[in-house]
């Protein structure tokens, strides 16, 4: 019973001292920019008021740390409707993933660290 309760206080503990979203800010020349350059790109559609967004962040802010070729974008669910528009996002929470120009998994409201891992590092898993 102790070693769970020490397991569950380190892993706390690592998810709260990495360091705070660095995702950009989105924008579609950055985006582009990054799709014609071939890179792996996950976006977080994310609104400050959303408890599922938030319960996201460290999930996501691990990714950056651990993929540093990872372009993380953040958009902004409530002022940048254009994108969601193109992107055919419907609600805030959602996160999708890029290989390039090409969409290779989308999930929305999902907050399990192994599944948005799985997402953009689907080897990771394998280990």
């Amino acid at each position: 019973m102790n070693r769970i309760l020490l397991s569950a206080t380190l892993c706390a503990g690592l998810l709260f001292s990495l360091p705070a979203l660095a995702a950009e800010a989105f924008t579609k020349a950055a985006f582009t920019q990054a799709q014609e350059a071939g890179a792996d790109i996950l976006l977080h559609v994310h609104a400050p008021w959303c408890p599922t967004c938030k319960a996201q962040e460290p999930s996501v802010a691990m990714l950056e740390h651990d993929i540093p070729a990872l372009k993380v974008f953040r958009i902004d669910f409530d002022s940048q409707k254009d994108i969601l528009n193109e992107l055919k996002v419907r609600s805030q929470s959602t996160l999708i993933a890029f290989k390039g120009k090409t969409e290779t998994s989308r999930m929305t409201g999902v907050t399990d660290p192994k599944a948005i891992t799985a997402m953009v590092a689907p080897s990771a898993m394998m280990k």
